[in-house]
């Protein structure tokens, strides 16, 4: 179901006021593309179904990474791929979060904060797997964000329950595969080996903050290991493609503001709504936008792509996996939304100057459903 509402259309309502935001070039360019989005400005195709004979005219999409509209089919492309990596071990689900007195500097510093977050969570996992004597992996996905697009850095890391020994044999990090490592004990690790990164990098900023980030917790959350191998992936399937806001959880837009819906953790998860003007919306929308090029998935250790070119077909054999081939990707047919059942084929092509003469004579009249 389409949703009513976009955070485009929160663009356009804002329109050159966006000017006194202070936000940077790459946001700004990253905006524009959200904009633009599927309108005639990116040109667009014109699309024959298969089994009413419809037409229709589609304009393009943007594809960039933090527009709410173009990331179903990048999602599954990824569980498909994870999915002839799997092993059959315990999988558990880590989150790494950063205190919010590190916010100020994420604003400013965003690659460097995140940088040191992925090193930080790694280097943790890395030092408890050293102590079995195993090679951990590790699967990390960035968000950014909290239920009230507030700046919340944290990592979602799926984290199989043991490694690979010195004779390339895979090890359980407890017998029983219900325990990874104690939480607490994560949580020191981390908070130390990012505030050491932080000060060799920052030493001047890390001073300023240092009190701060070492007087509050450091949350480090594990949940319980997942019911089998191929429920991990399409569990991270959730989190690899997340953007700030969908536009489903958009509910209003009128002239000045904008109301959403939000679930307040601190009341069991409680649906709430929330109305911010429209510049307060896409200023926090904005804080979302990453770096250029900035690796948002990262794989780690026996999970890394150097790693699985060489040794995982010979784990999968070990641990006697029956492994999937990786099935050739194909041509995606959107389906028909006339008769529901038909695919679209594109027909013709056009630029921003709009469709072609014989599209808008008497062809036009063939995109209704109802003629």
């Amino acid at each position: 179901m389409q949703p009513r509402f976009e955070v485009a259309d929160v663009l356009r309502k804002l329109g050159t006021r966006i000017e006194i935001l202070g936000l940077n070039t790459w946001q700004l360019r990253t905006l524009s593309a959200l904009k633009r989005c599927r309108t005639s400005e990116l040109g667009g195709h014109i699309d024959a179904c298969d089994g009413c004979g419809k037409i229709r005219i589609s304009y393009n999409s943007c594809r960039n990474r933090h527009c709410p509209k173009c990331q179903g089919n990048k999602r599954e492309d990824w569980i498909r791929a994870r999915a002839t990596e799997l092993l059959p071990v315990p999988y558990f689900h880590v989150v790494f979060t950063l205190p919010d007195s590190i916010n100020s500097l994420a604003i400013h510093q965003p690659k460097m904060v995140y940088d040191i977050l992925f090193e930080a969570t790694w280097e943790t996992l890395g030092q408890f797997g050293k102590t079995k004597d195993i090679q951990t992996g590790m699967i990390a996905v960035l968000h950014t964000w909290g239920q009230q697009l507030s700046l919340h850095p944290h990592l979602h890391c799926i984290v199989p329950g043991g490694g690979v020994n010195k004779e390339g044999k895979w090890q359980n990090s407890r017998m029983d595969g219900k325990f990874l490592f104690p939480v607490k004990a994560l949580s020191k690790v981390f908070k130390a080996k990012y505030c050491e990164k932080l000060k060799a990098k920052e030493p001047i900023k890390y001073e300023q903050i240092r009190q701060e980030l070492w007087r509050k917790p450091w949350v480090v959350f594990a949940k319980k290991p997942f019911g089998s191998p191929k429920t991990v992936v399409e569990y991270l399937g959730r989190y690899t493609h997340k953007i700030a806001i969908s536009n489903h959880r958009i509910k209003n837009i009128d002239n000045q503001n904008v109301t959403f819906d939000y679930k307040d953790y601190r009341v069991a998860g409680a649906k709430k709504q929330m109305t911010l003007t429209h510049g307060e919306f896409i200023r926090r929308f904005s804080l979302h936008v990453l770096p250029k090029r900035f690796v948002k998935i990262r794989h780690y250790g026996f999970l890394s792509s150097s790693w699985k070119r060489q040794k995982l077909k010979l784990l999968q054999e070990k641990l006697k996996v029956k492994t999937l081939e990786k099935v050739e990707k194909k041509p995606f047919l959107p389906k028909c939304p006339c008769c529901k059942t038909g695919n679209l084929h594109r027909i013709a092509v056009f630029d921003q100057r709009g469709p072609p003469a014989w599209y808008l004579g008497g062809s036009q009249s063939a995109t209704s459903c109802e003629s």
